[in-house]
């Protein structure tokens, strides 16, 4: 009798899970493939121009923390 193969056996393991468990392994299979194709995709220049244009208007929001200070706490520690 040949072995089964990693699917078969997933799906055999999967099959005895109770609904709570098959969702909670759902989850992490998304997770691991949403974080797969993350990696992968190159980010487009008009995404990097929006990152900027983000990061620009929470400087001048005075939402950063100055150099100095980042020192500051990078010494105490």
């Amino acid at each position: 009798m040949a072995a089964p193969t990693l699917s078969q056996e997933m799906l055999n393991y999967f099959l005895q899970l109770s609904d709570a468990e098959k969702k909670s392994v759902l989850e992490l299979v998304k997770t691991f493939l949403n974080s797969r194709k993350n990696e992968f995709t190159p980010q487009t220049p008009e995404d990097y121009n929006q990152e900027l244009e983000r990061a620009d208007a929470e400087i001048e929001a005075g939402d950063f923390i100055p150099h100095e200070e980042v020192m500051k706490r990078y010494l105490k520690s």
